[in-house]
């Protein structure tokens, strides 16, 4: 049985191309289940799956929590208020403690950068990080990833536009390593105060432009980001209305994109900002595919981890 090269998936340089494409294969494969009536696989019956979000999510943590389910392993699901870490408890002892109750993997969102590595020093159970402050977003990546390839049918070569708050955005930071390694050639789209210092750290491949109409009518994926304002601490223009003129897109800017791009969004969208009602409802924006595909590709990861053997799906 084929298995991923590393043992927890903590940002997208964890796997190599080979694992990337493994996993984007297994998950259609159990895409193909989850259209099924009855959609529960015995694949991981009797491990355990802990869902450890220490901060507000709802696409990522019921995504994880459904994928477990579909596999069959038990999940319990730990939030901030409910956490020892409420009281004080450092995450070192929580891991400790998770570790001694013999769970097999943890699923970890932190508004800190790094906590998933401190959890593999103190625990025996496979890590996935579902986030971590403006560091990475793996699993995030790896749907967008799958939802490229189910349209277009590969990743190299495609034009991918990245827009919005690429410096404060941990989905752009595990987005574009994943694409760069599949061989897409990505541009950022931004005003100078919402990109990275060093956006020449991703390589030759990625681009930098600050109008979004130059680079517009090129791309075959159009992928907005929200604006992370909980993450900003200055403003870095003069109004969310200035923003939505200069790089929002409605129906004036779809009307330049070639006939079969796409927009992708990770959620949640912030409506009249980054992207129009009627951009958002438009037959070509995948946002929801994204959300369909999330539960197939995590469903993959904790298969390859955790060793099952799922029906339906050959070796």
């Amino acid at each position: 049985m084929s298995t991923l090269s590393c043992k927890h998936v903590l940002n997208m340089r964890d796997m190599t191309v080979e694992d990337i494409y493994l996993t984007l294969d297994v998950a259609k494969s159990f895409k193909e289940i989850n259209e099924r009536p009855i959609k529960k696989l015995p694949t991981l019956r009797g491990r355990t799956v802990v869902n450890f979000f220490l901060e507000p999510s709802t696409r990522t943590r019921t995504s994880f929590e459904i994928a477990a389910k579909r596999l069959s392993a038990d999940g319990v699901n730990f939030a901030a208020s409910a956490s020892a870490t409420a009281k004080g408890e450092s995450l070192v002892d929580t891991a400790q403690t998770l570790d001694a109750m013999s769970c097999d993997l943890v699923v970890i969102r932190h508004k800190y950068a790094g906590s998933p590595h401190i959890l593999t020093q103190n625990m025996r159970a496979r890590i996935i990080n579902g986030g971590d402050g403006k560091h990475q977003h793996p699993t995030q990546a790896l749907l967008d990833l799958f939802t490229m390839r189910e349209r277009f049918g590969k990743i190299e070569g495609l034009k991918v536009g990245i827009v919005g708050d690429i410096a404060h955005s941990r989905v752009a930071g595990s987005l574009v390593e994943g694409l760069t390694m599949l061989g897409a050639e990505v541009t950022l789209i931004a005003p100078p105060t919402l990109l990275p210092a060093r956006p020449d750290y991703w390589g030759t491949s990625v681009s930098v432009s600050h109008k979004i109409d130059d680079v517009l009518p090129e791309l075959d994926v159009l992928y907005m980001l929200r604006i992370q304002l909980e993450r900003i601490e200055q403003a870095p223009f003069p109004s969310l209305r200035e923003y939505a003129r200069l790089f929002g897109v409605g129906t004036e800017r779809m009307a330049k994109m070639k006939p079969d791009a796409i927009i992708m969004h990770p959620g949640p969208v912030n409506r009249g900002v980054e992207l129009t009602s009627e951009a958002v409802d438009a037959a070509n924006n995948l946002l929801l595919y994204q959300v369909n595909a999330g539960v197939a590709v995590r469903m993959a990861l904790m298969y390859l981890l955790l060793g099952g053997k799922p029906e339906g799906i050959s070796e």
